[in-house]
């Protein structure tokens, strides 16, 4: 039995994918493990380029139909063998140090079921949902009344692990004997709130969820739009069959203001997706004529971004990897700083966005020689 099952779930994602599975890879290293991705039926080249670029070092199902993200973690969930599993998503990379430093804490903890971790924001700052409280129906209306520090444990220390009650689905690492006690995803979560209602099982099942300040990069759904309007049903559909499934044996003087509370953020939400739609059918939306690219690296990737900024007309800056401290006083705001991963890990990256004043509002990219593409949270540019 191995020590560690990486499973990843991708859809039409294959450069955040292939991002993902080399972070992992790295930081997997000097640990028994395996990695399954599980395409959710993609429609861009993904199945073939996993193929070639991984080859076996990836176990690849390749489904016919988009199963769901709990549906698709199951199938390789019952095909390994591992102690641990971990729930990755494809938009995310980890830092190189993060898989040991949680598996030490749960080899250290053995009644912790489940460890989420440190997630950053693309622009480096910390993503509140990194810990969650258990969304009751008191919480969970204070939530959608705007008022969220009891929701996401604003009161616990980033810098130690602490107690929860809710891990996030985009990094989720589970014991296998917790899973085999309270069972897999629950199928009927499409996508989103999987990741809660298995938290609440394993809290049921007497097991402890913890936070560890191991660090990860995440996107933030970029294989869902949030701005469509598929993204706005799935996501509240699934806080209903969350609410329904667990509390909806309470009276139906609790019940009522809850559900009227979803669906009224949930039409709120749609007003807002088409408020944006109408900007950019009128031409209103044009933030993106004033990006800025800081590339950041070795003399050969600097060469080499150069040649594609010209190409593609980029305003861009260009520093020297060795002068990661200088950054600050040279960006401009509202850039992307495009690191080097191939010379600057992974950790560091986090580390030196993280670091990053908010006045100078950047935001993460990443570039490799291997795929010669530029990765930001809005843009894919090869």
């Amino acid at each position: 039995m191995k020590k560690l099952t990486i499973v990843i779930v991708s859809y039409n994602v294959r450069h955040y994918l292939e991002q993902c599975i080399v972070s992992a890879q790295r930081a997997a290293q000097g640990i028994d493990y395996e990695i399954y991705v599980v395409d959710n039926a993609s429609s861009d080249d993904t199945v073939s380029f996993i193929h070639e670029r991984f080859g076996e070092a990836v176990h690849l199902i390749e489904s016919q139909n988009n199963l769901g993200f709990s549906r698709a973690n199951n199938l390789a969930i019952r095909q390994s063998q591992s102690e641990y599993v971990l729930l990755l998503n494809p938009d995310t990379f980890v830092a190189e140090d993060a898989l040991k430093q949680v598996l030490d804490f749960m080899d250290q903890h053995p009644k912790a079921g489940g460890v989420g971790v440190r997630m950053h924001n693309a622009d480096g700052t910390l993503a509140p949902e990194s810990r969650r409280g258990l969304p009751t129906p008191w919480v969970s209306l204070l939530k959608m009344m705007g008022f969220s520090r009891r929701y996401y444990l604003s009161d616990l220390s980033w810098d130690e692990p602490g107690r929860i009650d809710v891990m996030s689905g985009a990094f989720c690492m589970l014991r296998r004997e917790t899973l085999d006690k309270v069972g897999l995803l629950d199928a009927d979560f499409f996508m989103y709130g999987e990741d809660i209602d298995l938290s609440y099982r394993i809290l049921k099942g007497d097991y402890e969820n913890w936070y560890v300040p191991a660090d990860i990069v995440h996107y933030k759904g970029e294989s869902t739009s949030k701005s469509s309007y598929g993204y706005v049903h799935v996501f509240y559909q699934a806080m209903l069959i969350f609410f329904r499934k667990h509390y909806g044996h309470l009276s139906f003087l609790v019940t009522l203001p809850i559900t009227f509370a979803i669906y009224f953020r949930a039409f709120i939400a749609l007003m807002h997706t088409l408020y944006w739609r109408v900007r950019q059918m009128l031409g209103l939306d044009r933030w993106y004529a004033d990006e800025r690219y800081c590339f950041v690296g070795s003399p050969t990737m600097l060469a080499e971004c150069r040649q594609l900024a010209m190409r593609k007309g980029l305003e861009a800056s260009f520093v020297d990897g060795s002068q990661l401290d200088a950054i600050a006083d040279q960006l401009q705001p509202e850039s992307y700083v495009v690191y080097d991963t191939d010379s600057i890990s992974f950790a560091q990256v986090i580390n030196h966005a993280a670091s990053m004043p908010s006045s100078a509002k950047m935001k993460i990219g990443t570039y490799t020689s291997t795929s010669k593409t530029i990765i930001t949270q809005h843009n894919i540019i090869k």
